[in-house]
């Protein structure tokens, strides 16, 4: 069974209905002139109300998420086990950390070298085996349920904290992964801006960032300002309070196409050759420095998605088709935030929804396993060369210190600043905690 890679019935993957004279004329008539065909991301904004932020402070400005769909397994990754019998060992060897003791997959050399700059949970435990239902967890700190569709990190971090240097506050690369990257019972509005093109691909370009051709700035202006015109007009006409969220949706996507800044963000063509082949040119490579870019602008939470990882045959060549270049593409990633003193301030996650079954199986695989996987954290305040948790001599179970959904995602709202146990509202005027009874895993931080 392979995970979701598309939103079907996703509001960001279709087109806004504009109903009404207004909307009909704005849309066919000077958003067409113009050539204003913005990501549906911005489109759906329309439906948000208008929001003052408060202004808070948290260890972590800005977050790195990277999701590694399929279920990636611990014993090939962070928490081999050596000295298990060969059908639980799996097919490759070991490499020494910089932790003394600790050691990872053979096929993580350059993270072995970054351990004492990360933190490695190796005891992440849910009990949700199914794709779907795995990255529903990982995604938004909660169990599945059939009544409410829970927001995610993303759309939570953008509801709380806006958008800074007029840059959506949160960024899927490439695309909107799945529909629980989504903004669930919010707004639209605290959606994701997905690229629509892959950073990896040599003619990589923002869809819809940059003026249409034949459309200078000082046309661009004149339009702005006929539309301002003709809102005001309409405004006198109808007193909807979608009209006022009608106006902060075009705010923002003038905000961000006026602004050479903010379209300078997307552009990878600005970072040297050596730094790209630092990273590798790989599809991991160039989305992690597209991420590093981002962050480093000013969005707020970045998610990007590598490679693929539901390996129930033939895990040793799914592997070393895919782990190689995210071990490397990550390591370059944390040298290169340290570098540029971004490290302290940017927590790094990486993350799957699951691990693998314990016993290789009859196609030499692994198959689904939620009870006890790993991830890893870097950087936004969280401690360094820390292991954290222990699972059992299999990899079946958790030992010591076993971390649940809740927790995780607790503790990563902390270091932004977000209080996990704040209730929001749901349709109907249902409050609904962020997350519901999590813990901060103190000892996960300095």
């Amino acid at each position: 069974m392979n995970p979701k890679t598309s939103c079907p019935g996703n509001p960001l993957s279709s087109p806004m209905s504009l109903n009404g004279s207004r909307r009909e004329f704005l849309h066919v008539g000077l958003l067409a002139g113009l050539g204003l065909t913005l990501p549906e991301f911005l489109k759906m904004q329309a439906q948000g109300a208008q929001k003052h932020y408060e202004s808070k402070e948290g260890v972590a400005k800005s977050v790195i998420q990277i999701f590694l769909p399929g279920g990636l397994a611990q014993q090939e990754s962070f928490d081999p086990k050596p000295y298990a019998p060969s059908e639980y060992r799996g097919p490759f060897g070991t490499v020494k950390t910089k932790l003394p003791g600790v050691v990872f997959s053979e096929h993580m050399k350059h993270l072995a070298q970054m351990a004492d700059k990360i933190t490695v949970i190796r005891s992440m435990s849910h009990g949700e085996a199914a794709h779907e239902r795995g990255t529903h967890n990982m995604f938004t700190g909660y169990r599945p349920s059939p009544a409410l569709q829970f927001p995610s990190m993303g759309s939570v971090v953008s509801h709380e904290l806006g958008s800074k240097n007029n840059l959506p506050p949160y960024v899927c690369v490439p695309n909107v992964p799945n529909i629980f990257a989504g903004s669930g019972y919010l707004s639209t509005a605290y959606g994701p801006f997905g690229l629509g093109a892959d950073p990896a691909r040599g003619d990589f370009k923002v869809r819809d960032l940059n003026l249409p051709q034949g459309v200078d700035d000082e046309r661009f202006h004149r339009r702005k300002s006929m539309l301002a015109t003709v809102d005001a007009h309409f405004r006198s006409l109808e007193k909807a309070d979608t009209l006022d969220s009608m106006d902060a949706f075009y705010q923002h996507a003038y905000k961000l196409i006026s602004s050479q800044k903010a379209r300078e963000a997307f552009d990878l063509s600005k970072e040297p050759e050596k730094l790209k082949e630092m990273y590798g040119k790989t599809q991991a490579g160039q989305r992690m420095l597209l991420a590093r870019r981002l962050a480093e602008a000013g969005v707020r939470f970045v998610s990007l998605t590598a490679g693929g990882w539901d390996h129930h045959d033939n895990i040793k060549e799914g592997i070393q088709g895919n782990l190689p270049a995210v071990d490397k593409a990550v390591a370059a990633l944390l040298k290169d935030l340290e570098q540029r003193g971004m490290l302290d301030n940017t927590l790094v996650m990486l993350t799957s929804e699951f691990g693998r079954t314990p016993k290789i199986n009859k196609t030499n695989g692994r198959d689904h396993w939620p009870r006890v996987f790993s991830v890893m954290l870097a950087g936004g305040g969280v401690q360094k060369g820390l292991i954290y948790g222990k699972s059992n001599a299999l990899a079946a179970e958790p030992e010591e210190d076993k971390v649940g959904v809740q927790d995780f995602a607790t503790t990563i709202y902390h270091q932004l600043g977000i209080t996990a146990d704040k209730e929001l509202m749901a349709p109907g005027g249902r409050p609904i905690e962020i997350v519901d009874g999590g813990n901060v895993i103190s000892d996960l931080l300095i």
